[in-house]
């Protein structure tokens, strides 16, 4: 095999669809652009001297999926090309035409949703050599080419990621093998040096929550083998074994992580276990969904690219991955599914039907460039999708009141209203915030976004048109949903987007009383949706609720991340109750609050990317010390704090090229020093001032060691 790449191509809109507008009238198939990715990889090394042979092994995978809530593109089909350099500077080109031949495989069965059937005895040993005599073998058929154009891969292929050994292996009474491997994963099984008679089948089911599919085996005979499946992944921690040939011991059994190639940038720590579980759990939840160039919902139940579960995730992501060329791939496909003419952007990329979004799962497009921009410093990120952002706002603009409000309400041919395409808030412990204040606080802020994508691009006329328009549906906001009477936004959320927006100074002290209030009626839970939860902490850290923040992080009852740990996950859920999904990262979003405001470090927008970096830890009395840092464009970034009885310690890495300032907690300048000497004489500070309980430096490049007194 060349490479060590899995499950490739990446997946995308690969043409358009037999049948699709007829089933699924809703979303046309008329997205922006089609595409089909390649790769291409050096085999120069694979060469021997004389004959050599190619072969491909063909699967259906997202092409050719088969499940009710997606839609197929047709039959698998494949390309290749051989490019050959000689010494002397000619070139050849072998291409695949109808000079190749084809034969059935031993993979009876492959499906993204169902799983693999191979039967050992159809294999056919050699039958990629060049002595091979394929006689036997049919001509290739030749089939129409998607419509899609063909362009490199952009983002890494699937990867094995990690091997796990079985952590216990039990024998049932009925003869069944139970296996566990400690951890929930999306991957596969491999079989090690195992030897079964011939016709000898064997049936693996997996204990993912939810249908992820099964695995079939059945033995040739001719000694000792190895096998994984090729063309689909399962989710499970464990997995249960019928008709295993003989005694089954561990050395028999590999589970293979199996994920889209992304590099772990960050580092995080508290001496609060329960959140470096939490952080841990997360981690594994968003891997385990990342497939083929995109993010899906959960990995076995949708497998599906869903841009609101995307755009709630996204910024948690970048700081705890390097996904500078994964989000480059994902947010072009949906910049690529939009329709043109209307500028909708639908509730995935790429496109499957699915079970539906709503407002703010097209307003990806507007976030997730500007939080790549922010997290990156790329700005041909935001120039790139400007048109995309204006484009979704117009669409969102057709559902605007005279008002002010949004409220989508978008319906099928015969009038009827489409619930799958109109959603709000999703999955709360308690009652939804109303749709249309959803609708609205994402109308809001998406053309906040395009205002200050706008302003990066120097279109002052077009930003200043956008922030009028992000301060109207701001007021609007404020007076369709403020009540006077309670003080407040309501619960479940309101408040916390209220807050997000910017209330008015009038009404500023009672809406936090009233947030206060639901949270403390609570116990000190959260009670938000996927999108309220989103901000939620970071919400209340921004307004002198940091303690109320940690402590609804702190539970290990429902409704919390705790409390799924308690119940033996280990990765984070659809629901804060026991339904749906065990394998959803989209309530992880709220999270990013870990290392932006309880470690404290942060981008500057003003010079994004971590050019300059903020350093500005709100601690707790509970921890003794938290660390965060991340692999920078620059290099390095971090700190870590320490809470000790009489003095609060602050470790800074500031890469070279980058600068900071930083926000010492301190009663008074005096108390601090760098390096041991007082910090406001310090040669490699620079003194700026006091705000709100620090004392703030400047600095540039290095690594810093400010302590203040107590």
């Amino acid at each position: 095999k060349v490479g060590d790449d899995v499950l490739v191509p990446n997946q995308t809109n690969y043409g358009k669809r037999p049948g699709l507008n007829t089933s699924y009238i809703n979303v046309q198939d008329d997205f922006r652009r089609y595409k089909v990715m390649y790769l291409a990889y050096d085999v120069k090394d694979y060469l021997t001297q004389g004959k050599n042979a190619i072969g491909s092994m063909l699967g259906n995978g997202f092409y050719n999926p088969a499940k009710f809530w997606t839609e197929g593109y047709g039959s698998p089909r494949f390309l290749g090309q051989v490019h050959i350099t000689y010494k002397d500077g000619t070139e050849d080109v072998i291409v695949s035409d109808d000079s190749w031949k084809a034969s059935q495989s031993p993979i009876l069965m492959d499906m993204v949703y169902y799983g693999e059937v191979y039967d050992a005895r159809k294999e056919q040993p050699g039958w990629s050599t060049p002595d091979f005599d394929q006689s036997s073998w049919e001509p290739v058929a030749k089939r129409k080419a998607p419509e899609g154009e063909l362009v490199a891969h952009t983002a890494y292929p699937d990867k094995v990621t990690e091997r796990l050994e079985p952590v216990s292996i039990e024998k049932l009474e009925n003869g069944n093998y139970k296996v566990d491997f400690g951890v929930e994963i999306s991957g596969w099984v491999r079989f090690n040096n195992v030897e079964g008679p011939e016709g000898h089948q064997i049936d693996i089911s997996f204990n993912g929550n939810l249908y992820s599919g099964d695995n079939t085996y059945i033995f040739n005979g001719k000694g000792p083998t190895s096998y994984a499946p090729r063309f689909n992944w399962f989710v499970f921690s464990g997995i249960e074994i019928k008709n295993w040939p003989g005694e089954l011991k561990k050395e028999h059994l590999t589970a293979e992580a199996v994920n889209t190639y992304v590099e772990e940038s960050a580092v995080f720590e508290t001496s609060n276990q329960l959140f470096n579980d939490i952080n841990k759990i997360w981690r594994r939840s968003q891997t385990d969904n990342m497939h083929g160039g995109i993010a899906s919902d959960c990995p076995h139940r949708e497998r599906s690219g869903y841009t609101g579960d995307g755009q709630v995730a996204c910024s948690m992501v970048m700081h705890n991955f390097d996904t500078k060329n994964f989000y480059y791939k994902w947010i072009q496909d949906m910049y690529e599914a939009q329709n043109v003419e209307t500028g909708y952007v639908p509730n995935g990329a790429p496109w499957q039907p699915g079970c539906g979004g709503g407002v703010a799962w097209g307003a990806a497009i507007c976030i997730m460039p500007w939080e790549f921009y922010t997290q990156y410093g790329a700005l041909d990120m935001l120039e790139d999708n400007y048109d995309g952002m204006q484009g979704y706002i117009r669409y969102m603009q057709t559902w605007v009141d005279q008002d002010g409000i949004m409220f989508s309400q978008r319906r099928n041919g015969s009038g009827e209203i489409l619930k799958w395409f109109n959603l709000g808030e999703w999955v709360s412990p308690g009652e939804l915030i109303p749709d249309d204040m959803v609708h609205t606080f994402y109308f809001w802020h998406c053309v906040e976004i395009a205002s200050k994508t706008a302003r990066k691009l120097g279109k002052k006329g077009e930003a200043e048109a956008y922030e009028s328009l992000a301060e109207t549906t701001r007021q609007a906001f404020m007076k369709k949903f403020y009540s006077p009477e309670t003080g407040s936004y309501g619960k479940g959320g309101g408040n916390i987007l209220a807050l997000r927006m910017g209330v008015p100074p009038g009404q500023y002290e009672q809406v936090k009383a009233a947030l206060i209030a639901d949270i403390k009626a609570d116990d000190g839970h959260l009670d938000t949706g996927i999108f309220g939860t989103r901000f939620f902490f970071e919400v209340l850290a921004s307004n002198g609720l940091n303690a109320l923040a940690y402590e609804a992080l702190n539970k290990t009852d429902e409704p919390s991340f705790g409390h799924w740990l308690e119940l033996g996950s280990t990765t984070t859920r659809e629901h804060w109750s026991e339904d749906g999904s065990f394998n959803h990262p989209m309530f992880g979003g709220g999270l990013v609050w870990l290392y932006k405001n309880l470690a404290g470090m942060q981008t500057d927008i003003a010079n994004p990317g971590y050019k300059h970096i903020i350093f500005r830890p709100q601690p707790v009395d509970e921890l003794d010390f938290v660390t965060y840092s991340n692999n920078t464009i620059y290099g390095q970034a971090g700190i870590t704090w320490k809470n000790l009885p009489n003095d609060f310690h602050m470790d800074i890495t500031v890469p070279v090229g980058s600068t900071a300032t930083v926000y010492v907690p301190a009663s008074e300048k005096e108390v601090v020093t760098e390096g041991g000497e007082k910090a406001e004489n310090s040669a490699s500070v620079n003194f700026k001032g006091m705000e709100e309980g620090y004392a703030v430096f400047e600095v540039g490049s290095g690594n810093y060691n400010f302590v203040a007194k107590k």
